[in-house]
């Protein structure tokens, strides 16, 4: 069942040829790790310059800086985290923001299942740029990121007028802060859970994932293992 338009299913239950070619892109995390139940790859996109960088290095390994250069073409981190007790390795994908790498990054596009677009709170222009974006991902999942909350005194991008551009474009919201840790964990967590809730709705997927608890929740953690005999 195709989840996304995009003429093939992008659940994959184990490592995959696209997953084993992406062992020979420089990336950083734990890329080698084969063991894992389910594999999303998501992708940072937006306009240079918006904190894509330091936004994935928060959530995959809660460090910020602000020497970060300019990504050049494209980078990822990888990170696992748990959901109903299964393993669920996200591959997350940092792109370059400029008009000139466009080309290159689009081409990583195929097989994404989820999207954070992002502009900053400061800078109008990466704001009006939100609306040309949507086009190269048709009927995929997305969060927007207004990022750089923590600059208030040089906002220029409403809180408001963020929340009614994600209500007209059909996308999650959120304004974040990489640098003060804001909202970073909740944009990723509820882009997985979109993720899982459109797996829900495919006939042919295990349901492991997005079965149980309703209100599970994302962890970063192995659930404890059962001891032999135990009856909780």
């Amino acid at each position: 069942m195709d989840l996304y338009g995009k003429g093939q299913t992008q659940i994959e239950p184990r490592p995959s040829k696209q997953m084993a070619a992406t062992q020979d892109v420089k990336g950083k995390g734990e890329g080698g790790d084969q063991n894992f139940d389910y594999m999303f790859k998501l992708l940072i996109i937006g306009n240079s310059s918006v904190g894509k960088t330091s936004f994935l290095f928060r959530y995959a390994d809660d460090a910020f800086t602000s020497a970060f250069v300019s990504t050049v073409g494209i980078d990822f981190k990888v990170k696992t985290v748990y959901k109903n007790d299964k393993r669920i390795k996200l591959q997350i994908w940092d792109t370059a923001g400029q008009e000139r790498y466009r080309t290159i990054t689009t081409a990583y596009y195929r097989g994404a299942m989820g999207f954070i677009l992002m502009y900053d709170i400061t800078n109008e222009e990466s704001f009006g740029a939100v609306q040309d974006w949507p086009k190269l991902f048709k009927k995929s999942l997305v969060v927007l990121a207004g990022n750089k909350c923590d600059m208030e005194e040089e906002r220029v991008v409403s809180v408001d007028s963020g929340r009614l551009l994600a209500e007209q474009l059909g996308f999650e919201f959120f304004e974040t802060s990489a640098k003060d840790n804001i909202n970073v964990k909740q944009t990723f967590e509820r882009l997985v859970d979109l993720i899982c809730d459109k797996m829900s709705e495919s006939l042919d997927t295990d349901p492991a994932v997005t079965t149980g608890a309703p209100t599970a929740k994302l962890t970063d953690s192995a659930p404890p293992l059962q001891q032999p005999g135990c009856n909780c």
